[in-house]
């Protein structure tokens, strides 16, 4: 197994990070330099190129490798045109020579540039890229793809990852702890908007981020949704190993040192006893609402290894979250936890 882990970004970050590393670590990455490129989620540290430098030098020295993501979704059509692409070009080479290991991207034209012009680094695709087919990914390897990190909608959908398998020889990475809404609506938008509030040029000054504010809503409305996000739990890694995918990147570069490096060690592990919550890329304010006992999930998998994806019917994880979530109490100074029936018949009452 081969873990990817997130990168804050500052020096201090990585070391505490190394100083923890487990035998699985192989590869932390971190956002590159927003005055050039920007990135599809929010970004703590913008390092510039004499840090990715010396802590590229420190990964290696560690056995470790440097990943750098530049994966906005839309770049407004600036890589097009010819300062655009002198400007990306001179910045890749810098990390080539750097050392850099790999670099993660969207948008097809960067990931065609890079295999042609820097064969030396592996060109990754991103799970922004949204690789959910076996034809989408034959075209990002014809490009010059190493590496593709599959879109999370498919994380459960074996019979498709085995067709992915069966056409591409490339390394997989799956994304395991991203808690974002199955087939969500806004999920294109949404990148688009943080493309354009970490890239270079103008930024948006935006009343409110929208699509935040509805993805929050709707779980709070419906905690099977929860239960739905493609997560993938440390005990279940071995039935993905089974189809020849053995690299897994976590979520979570905007979180602190420390939920980085437990999260990293319960997937390590392969095993984790407490709230689920603890170890999902996602906002706080879910992971102070719901408790949901990680162990009470076990032979889930089983259940969407063969899953057809017809909610209506199936019925499966609403019955789950029914059954296990509990929804966190706050009364007479102390914390608690209700049974999510018990919260929504009074939600109901009121």
């Amino acid at each position: 197994m081969k873990l990817v882990i997130p990168h804050p970004g500052h020096f201090l970050a990585l070391k505490e990070i190394c100083g923890e590393a487990t035998k699985e670590a192989y590869e932390v990455y971190m956002a590159g330099t927003p005055e050039v490129l920007g990135s599809g989620r929010i970004t703590l540290h913008a390092p510039l190129l004499d840090e990715i430098e010396q802590q590229t030098q420190y990964l290696h020295d560690k056995k470790l490798e440097m990943g750098i993501v530049m994966n906005p979704s839309c770049m407004g059509g600036q890589h097009l045109t010819s300062q655009g692409y002198n400007m990306f070009k001179w910045y890749f080479g810098k990390l080539n020579d750097m050392g850099v290991d790999s670099v993660t991207v969207a948008e097809p034209y960067l990931i065609e540039l890079l295999a042609k012009e820097f064969p030396d680094m592996k060109v990754v695709v991103s799970t922004i890229s949204h690789v959910d087919s076996p034809e989408r990914a034959r075209f990002f390897k014809e490009l010059g793809a190493d590496a593709i990190t599959l879109d999370t909608n498919i994380n459960r959908d074996f019979e498709i990852m085995e067709a992915i398998k069966d056409v591409v020889d490339c390394e997989l990475r799956l994304l395991v702890n991203e808690a974002c809404l199955y087939k969500c609506p806004f999920r294109y938008s949404h990148f688009n908007l943080f493309s354009h509030m970490t890239g270079v040029g103008n930024k948006p000054n935006i009343f409110s981020d929208y699509y935040y504010e509805k993805c929050m809503s709707f779980r709070v409305r419906y905690p099977e949704l929860v239960i739905k996000s493609p997560w993938i739990r440390p005990e279940d890694l071995g039935a993905y190993e089974a189809l020849g995918i053995d690299c897994f990147k976590m979520s979570g570069r905007a979180n602190t040192i420390r939920w980085i490096i437990d999260v990293m060690k319960a997937y390590s592990n392969r095993s984790y006893d407490g709230n689920l919550m603890d170890l999902l890329d996602c906002p706080s304010e879910l992971r102070d609402m719901f408790y949901i006992p990680n162990k009470e999930l076990e032979g889930a998998i089983k259940q969407w290894m063969n899953c057809k994806k017809f909610c209506h019917k199936c019925g499966f994880c609403k019955a789950t979250a029914e059954r296990i979530i509990r929804v966190y109490e706050f009364k007479d100074m102390q914390r608690k936890t209700l049974p999510l029936r018990e919260v929504q018949t009074k939600c109901a009452i009121s």
